[in-house]
């Protein structure tokens, strides 16, 4: 980690989690009240206006806002990488920190495509979590302690954050903590990540069905899955994802990892989530299983699966086109443009 959060506990969380707020139906009312307005059939930008309304709800005002959206990429490492589990080595999540400082990954293109702030948060690359088939990946303090490092990321100003991820292996904790969380099979939530397959993909998937069996002592409290089959960046986004509701900041949730972190929240809390919107549907095949288990319908399929929040990123242009609409359009009266009869 680049600077010290406050030591907190995985109680204090819970705590925190209790207390958060829910939607502003005021602000929702009155994007429902304007959309009845504008110069267009009734709900004819279809999910555009579910978007306006969203923001507007979950940033508790309207008009909804997108002056300073910030995507928020968090890198750890994690151990289960010595198993052999991705098609790159462990040394690649500096690499592309690095790169991303440099400017040459795909997020810093589409931060600049449309206008949003990036920020990259390390979690202590030098120290991976432990191989979580031999032990709990986390301490119940260090998992805190990167939850708490997430919320940091939630300043004042923000007005959207959408949420990212890098580190190699982290397909392998995201299959193991959904089976955890949601159950099923193994190989329901185990894909190729970076690119393996045949022996290897076999191999990973083993892996997963040995871990959850490990931690099956830990399946009543999904805090202590996310300790036991999680890791530090996973933390660290659902930390974020608290931070946010509770500055009332919507959240658009990245790939399959991302959301796998998400989704611990979600099992403390069904409504922890309703601030949060998938982006995208990735490539990796449990990710459109645990959207399902979630109930979100993403914005874009695509079929990427790069991370690093490149599909929260380009989701950020839709929502960009639903506030310009909803905020620039004339209504009726306006016009003068005769409305529905």
């Amino acid at each position: 980690m680049t600077e010290s959060p406050p030591d907190i506990s995985l109680d204090e969380i819970r705590s925190l989690l209790r207390g958060i707020p829910g939607p502003d139906m005021e602000a929702r009312t009155a994007t429902a009240e304007r959309e009845r307005q504008l110069t267009k059939p009734a709900g004819a930008l279809g999910r555009l206006e579910e978007l306006s309304a969203w923001l507007a709800t979950w940033q508790g005002r309207h008009p909804p806002r997108l002056d300073r959206p910030r995507v928020a990429v968090f890198a750890g490492n994690h151990g289960v990488a010595a198993r052999g589990v991705s098609a790159y080595p462990a040394a690649v999540t500096a690499e592309m920190v690095a790169n991303f400082s440099r400017g040459g990954a795909a997020v810093n293109q589409l931060c600049a495509t449309f206008d949003a702030e990036l920020r990259v948060y390390e979690l202590a690359l030098e120290y991976p979590t432990r191989d979580f088939t031999e032990a709990a990946a986390m301490d119940e303090a260090d998992c805190a302690r990167a939850m708490t490092y997430g919320m940091m990321a939630v300043e004042d100003g923000i007005d959207l954050l959408c949420l990212g991820e890098m580190g190699i292996a982290n397909t392998t904790s995201a299959a193991a903590l959904s089976m955890a969380l949601f159950g099923g099979a193994a190989s329901d939530w185990t894909g190729p990540g970076t690119g393996v397959g045949g022996a290897r993909l076999e191999a990973k998937t083993r892996i997963v069905a040995e871990a959850v069996a490990r931690h099956q002592d830990a399946a009543h409290d999904p805090l202590l899955v996310l300790c036991r089959l999680g890791g530090l960046e996973l933390a660290a986004i659902a930390g974020a994802v608290i931070a946010a509701r509770i500055a009332r900041v919507p959240v658009l949730l990245d790939g399959f990892a991302c959301t796998a972190a998400a989704a611990v929240l979600q099992r403390l809390d069904h409504h922890a989530l309703d601030h949060c919107m998938a982006a995208h549907c990735s490539a990796e095949p449990g990710h459109r299983r645990l959207l399902a288990e979630l109930g979100k319908v993403p914005l874009l399929d695509l079929d990427m699966r790069l991370g690093e929040g490149s599909g929260a990123a380009v989701a950020l242009g839709l929502l960009r086109a639903a506030v310009a609409c909803h905020t620039g359009m004339a209504t009726f009266a306006e016009a003068g443009v005769s409305g529905p009869g």
